[in-house]
């Protein structure tokens, strides 16, 4: 079965489902309410799993009571976890995210500035077993420590690039791909172009830029152009993003080209859209949800 790791954050998410967004100093009812787990690494992991691979999180999860509801819901997705902290005592990172009625999020989050991750030895069995890790650059050293094992090895290493963070520079010397949100701003940088130049100068390979349901920015040595994503009814966007880094980590895994595995995951993200809550998709589309 194909393998994959995935380093970084995980939270949980407690998801308002509103007519519209509140203003300020007022109230809202929620239409409905969801607790479920979180995080761009976390998601794009049972994504993962959702499309059939076998996925290895690294991770915080810690001994708080609230950390069950992610063990269980990495058990019941079949997501391996590999604790960076397991005495850990406080409550995991916890993210309020409200969706309005056309399907935009707002979301709160403490991510991980308030949860700690020790610098945890990278288990080489499994780094053997992976085709591609991700990175999404919470935890950094984790992130930083798991990346250089695995460009050692010959690994992919799949950046999660949603925002610069203290150590990114970093880690950019042990990545190969780079999946960079418009929000993404190395120092210096204001465009797309900046973006790219930094980080082929930096040694990434190839790039991708995406921003919603605009066309994918990309390139890969001398190939570069931009992708079309598929226009859907859009229910829900939260975790869009993560759906789409998972996606591209179980095809380029299953060895698609770069293009290739953008294209199948822009499909899947699209898809995901569609419904509330980042797994939804996976059971309209088989039946069940893992």
């Amino acid at each position: 079965m194909t393998a994959s790791i995935f380093v970084g954050l995980s939270t949980i998410d407690v998801v308002y489902e509103v007519d519209e967004f509140p203003s300020a100093n007022s109230k809202v009812v929620a239409q409905s309410q969801n607790v479920c787990v979180g995080g761009p690494a976390t998601n794009a992991s049972i994504t993962f799993a959702l499309l059939g691979g076998s996925p290895t999180l690294v991770t915080t999860i810690g001994r708080h009571a609230m950390a069950s509801v992610v063990r269980t819901e990495l058990q019941r997705h079949s997501v391996q976890a590999i604790d960076l902290n397991p005495e850990f005592n406080e409550a995991p990172a916890i993210s309020s995210v409200s969706v309005d009625g056309n399907g935009n999020r707002n979301v709160v989050s403490a991510n991980a500035t308030r949860v700690t991750a020790l610098h945890a030895e990278v288990d080489p069995k499994v780094c053997e077993q992976a085709s591609v890790l991700l990175v999404d650059g919470h935890h950094m050293q984790a992130c930083q420590a798991w990346a250089k094992a695995a460009k050692t090895r010959g690994t992919q290493v799949v950046l999660d690039a949603g925002s610069w963070k203290e150590g990114t520079e970093e880690l950019l010397k042990n990545v190969d791909t780079a999946i960079c949100s418009a929000d993404f701003l190395p120092p210096k940088c204001a465009t797309g172009d900046d973006v790219n130049s930094y980080l082929k100068k930096a040694g990434v390979k190839s790039i991708a830029i995406t921003k919603g349901a605009a066309p994918i920015r990309f390139v890969s040595g001398h190939i570069e152009g931009t992708m079309q994503v598929p226009q859907v009814q859009v229910v829900d966007t939260t975790g869009a993003g993560d759906v789409f880094h998972g996606a591209f980590c179980y095809f380029a895994a299953s060895g698609s080209g770069f293009v290739e595995a953008l294209a199948e995951s822009a499909k899947v993200a699209a898809e995901s859209c569609r419904y509330r809550g980042t797994t939804e998709w996976a059971k309209a589309l088989t039946g069940s949800g893992g």
